[in-house]
């Protein structure tokens, strides 16, 4: 155990001698709690593709192709034979455009390929009626990883980011048949082109209140923002008939897209939609260019390796075939008892929630029922689905192509689906995570919460862990999860998943209060590699702070409860040993806090942990009661 007391620093308490011999590989940015059980969990799965290629018997048909795209990508000979040439012939499609009228006859086909483009399309839930789809318009990504970092006060970082992207760009853009003076114009076009973007389109920060991005518009609306793209005729090809009601994510970018796309930019255009598809495309090619695409991230994030071709081609073929990849792993690994001892618990963590809404100080009774009615009829998904989703007998391949086709044919069945599906009603029953993905989420739109069976293993759970363990790991990851039903964005949906106030408006003005309280408790803390941004980190640091207060409370009911145990493993699911870089990106674009305050900064918020541990205001992980938030 570290020699740091516990007092002063839980996370180091508990983690210290970890983080001393924690390895991070060489391949990755980090490693940890979670990214431990991945990396286990990839070795496992990679062996199981390998024994049945080996034995060239597999469970089902949708693992016999997710193992033959496995072989596909894992030919190296053959990718490196071909070299740029895939990438070429499709990027060929971009060349060829000449001006808008050329563009808007092919924008129907580019979608369908999912080419590059200066506005996105979504179809997901109406968040205002979630038994129907809609369709969102939004932007395009920017070169760098967040608008934010083109904005004054950035200007180091911009530069240096921009330095390594240009250098993986120059490489990728010496291999094509384009001259030396054509490479520097669409390099020189495709960062003006960006820059444009850039002032526009929302911040990591921003995109947190997704709440924010429904923002209806009329097709007509939209039509006229977007020109000289023409939108209507667009939607009428693909969908067959006019959609009354367009989402706009972004309503700044739509409404100065004429800065876009201007009548003296086509060529800019066309140059930044070329390089950017160039540098997607490349992942998918000869061995060289997939170093060369991988870069960027690599730099930004200190890793050392770029990630074998095996892994690779596992990582590509378990993602395309996530959900029978995920049925499979579920079937095979997932314990009934495990699930059934799981399941209870989160019955339980939904009852005794219930229970603590009942009893807050800041609702009244009016609200406290709608929040009631909510858990009540929250949907639980746990371990992995009972079966396989439809497009699964869709997504089919032609072996014999070259491994970019075979993926953005995949693609494009995928988003054509989308679009058969549009006028029909919503697949509620569809999951959001593979039984083989090692983390939970809760999905406002279905008004559930799930947890994948890869999560639930030590020290998230295990039987042979206490109970009070348990409540630690995995019941508070429960609580956090239920918590989001009622963080910043969560508390705006009702029990149907629609996006509707159910709040009166008194009592909203208190939630808001308690919501700016949590973000002053993590204003300003400055770590090592930067500065936290309790902005961008709110939703989960309310839902952090639930997912403790609930189980704290289940502590109390149960029999032997340890809440030493309890607190020390609550520090031990959120260790994590990274590269500085890959700590620095977090910072700016996750929503997630910093794992480090994760562990500590909840605990203090609740007098168990004063109790258990004789916290005093001598010790640093002390804070005045008057300066304690909870808000769940």
């Amino acid at each position: 155990m570290s020699d740091i007391r516990i007092q002063d620093d839980l996370y180091r308490y508990v983690n210290d001698e970890w983080i001393a011999q924690a390895v991070i590989p060489s391949d990755k940015p980090l490693t940890g709690g979670f990214a431990v059980l991945e990396e286990d969990l990839e070795k496992l799965l990679l062996q199981e593709f390998n024994d049945m290629v080996k034995k060239d018997e597999y469970p089902n048909d949708y693992l016999k192709k997710a193992c033959l795209l496995y072989q596909i990508a894992l030919n190296t000979k053959k990718r490196n034979r071909d070299g740029i040439k895939p990438a070429l012939k499709k990027l060929n499609k971009i060349l060829k455009l000449k001006n808008y009228a050329n563009l808007n006859r092919n924008l129907k086909e580019l979608i369908l390929d999912d080419y590059n483009l200066p506005f996105s399309l979504e179809i997901i839930e109406d968040m205002k009626n979630t038994d129907k789809y809609a369709l969102y318009v939004g932007a395009p990504r920017t070169i760098l990883p967040d608008s934010a970092y083109y904005k004054p006060g950035m200007e180091q970082q911009k530069e240096m980011m921009f330095q390594l992207w240009k250098g993986m760009a120059t490489g990728a853009l010496s291999q094509t048949n384009l001259t030396p003076e054509e490479q520097a114009l669409f390099l020189e076009d495709t960062i003006k082109f960006d820059a444009v973007i850039a002032s526009l389109v929302k911040t990591r920060e921003e995109l947190t209140e997704y709440t924010k991005l429904y923002n209806p518009m009329t097709l007509r609306r939209v039509s006229t923002l977007l020109k000289p793209l023409k939108f209507k005729k667009l939607v009428l090809d693909t969908f067959g008939q006019e959609i009354d009601k367009i989402i706009v994510q972004d309503v700044k970018f739509l409404k100065g897209f004429k800065e876009v796309l201007r009548e003296d930019n086509f060529e800019e255009f066309k140059h930044w939609s070329y390089v950017m598809n160039l540098l997607d495309y490349l992942q998918f090619l000869s061995e060289d260019l997939r170093f060369l695409g991988g870069t960027f991230m690599r730099a930004l994030t200190g890793v050392q390796e770029m990630e074998s071709a095996e892994k690779f081609s596992y990582n590509l073929a378990q993602h395309l075939y996530s959900e029978p990849v995920g049925i499979y792993y579920g079937k095979k690994y997932f314990g009934e008892e495990a699930k059934a001892d799981v399941t209870e618990m989160v019955y339980e963590i939904l009852n005794k929630y219930k229970e603590r809404v009942k009893k807050n100080e800041i609702l009244t009774e009016e609200t406290k029922k709608k929040a009631i009615a909510k858990l009540d009829v929250t949907i639980v998904r746990m371990g992995y689905p009972d079966k396989v989703s439809e497009l699964y007998n869709k997504l089919d391949f032609d072996p014999k192509d070259n491994l970019l086709n075979i993926c953005f044919g995949l693609k494009r069945i995928t988003i054509e689906d989308l679009i058969e599906n549009f006028f029909k009603p919503v697949n509620k029953e569809k999951w959001d995570m593979p039984g083989h993905m090692v983390n939970a989420c809760f999905n406002p739109f279905k008004n559930s919460i799930t947890f994948p069976a890869a999560i639930l293993q030590a020290p998230f759970y295990s039987i042979k862990q206490t109970r009070s363990q348990n409540l630690g790991g995995i019941g508070a990851v429960i609580g956090h999860e239920i918590s989001h039903s009622f963080d910043n964005n969560g508390s705006k949906f009702d029990e149907k998943g629609n996006l509707a106030n159910w709040w009166t408006k008194e009592d909203f003005k208190k939630f808001e209060k308690k919501t700016k309280d949590m973000v002053k408790q993590f204003e300003g803390i400055t770590l090592p590699w930067g500065t936290v941004n309790p902005q961008l980190t709110v939703s989960e640091n309310i839902a952090d702070n639930g997912g403790v207060a609930v189980t704290l409370d289940i502590m109390h009911d149960t029999k032997d409860a340890n809440f030493e145990e309890y607190f020390m493993n609550w520090a031990r699911i959120w260790r994590m040993k990274a590269n500085e870089g890959y700590l620095q990106l977090l910072l700016q674009l996750d929503e997630h806090g910093p794992n480090y305050l994760r562990a500590n900064m909840p605990p203090r918020n609740f007098p168990e942990w004063y109790e258990t541990f004789k916290v005093t205001k001598k010790d640093q992980m002390y804070i005045a009661p008057n300066k304690r938030v909870v808000i769940w």
